[in-house]
């Protein structure tokens, strides 16, 4: 069986289906409960059974009441409890099959077969009409795939996004910069767009062949720290966690475990970050993302800002 990665998603026993959303699943599945089966659910999977959607604190306190095993920094699910695994580049074939606008979308990509795939409600058929399309591409088929939208919007194919959808995904991000630094950030990464009316995404995840390539778990806190820093690799930027390889004199990492400040800089770019500093072995990172809600903590390339003037 192919490794469990970054999101699939898992079902167990009772029918409850989780996001992976951790790399680290050698001993048990890092993830979080999105659907749990409940007869008024108002989402019904293909075979007719209803879910409801769990949101992240709701999900927790419901592993906290009903399976408190599984409770650590995400829901750890051993192997044992799982009977299917949803993997996006497996089921895209069902997906686009009985999707007409994901099949619309995937016919202006071309991409390998089995680099790509669609997670969220879509893998798992439990989408509804305001469902968005979180469409996962996976290793360096995530930067062909980005060049190609790049193009599409460029030429017309697709739309660029409205400012009215700009809003919305700043509203829902909520992050502690303002909203012009954010779609200047934002413009430039191509990882999302809005087709037909509908928002997507275009999430990186790593290859098989590269699953390890971060150190898993969280090191020894030292504090909050913000600092300037040049970007020297940012060859992972867009995975998650985010990575930034800086040349500081004490942090040699920068991460963000929020979707927000993936892609932020560009290798070259002089970088603020503030989150908190944490020892890994010899070296200390610097954190971004240690809440859901990424409180007064933010990446920004002061390069592209000053770019403007």
């Amino acid at each position: 069986m192919k490794p469990v990665r970054l999101r699939d998603f898992i079902e167990d026993r009772e029918g409850c289906i989780y996001a992976v959303s951790n790399y680290d699943n050698h001993d048990r599945i890092g993830c979080i409960l999105r659907y749990v089966p409940e007869p008024d659910g108002e989402r019904v999977n293909p075979s007719g059974r209803r879910y409801r959607k769990y949101e992240f604190a709701e999900s927790f306190a419901w592993i906290r009441e009903h399976k408190p095993q599984y409770l650590d920094m995400v829901h750890r699910v051993p192997y044992g409890d799982v009977i299917r695994v949803y993997k996006p580049e497996e089921e895209i074939g069902n997906v686009a099959a009985r999707n007409v606008r994901v099949r619309r979308l995937l016919s202006h990509f071309t991409l390998p077969a089995g680099s790509f795939g669609c997670t969220g409600s879509l893998l798992c058929g439990l989408e509804n009409e305001a469902s968005d399309i979180d469409m996962v591409v996976y290793g360096d088929a995530w930067f062909a795939a980005q060049r190609q939208l790049r193009h599409l919007v460029e030429t017309g194919v697709i739309p660029a996004m409205s400012e009215e959808m700009w809003r919305k995904v700043y509203e829902k991000r909520a992050p502690e910069i303002s909203f012009d630094a954010f779609v200047l950030h934002e413009q430039r990464k191509w990882n999302r767009g809005e087709f037909e009316g509908t928002y997507f995404d275009l999430l990186y995840t790593r290859d098989y062949g590269n699953l390890d390539a971060v150190p898993p778990g969280a090191g020894t806190v030292l504090g909050r720290a913000t600092i300037e820093a040049m970007v020297i690799d940012a060859s992972l930027s867009f995975d998650n966690p985010a990575v930034y390889t800086v040349d500081h004199d004490e942090i040699s990492r920068v991460l963000s475990f929020t979707h927000t400040y993936s892609g932020q800089a560009l290798a070259g770019e002089i970088i603020e970050a503030r989150g908190v500093v944490e020892v890994h072995g010899d070296e200390r990172w610097l954190i971004v993302g240690t809440t859901r809600e990424a409180k007064s903590e933010y990446i920004l390339s002061l390069t592209l800002l000053e770019s403007l003037g």
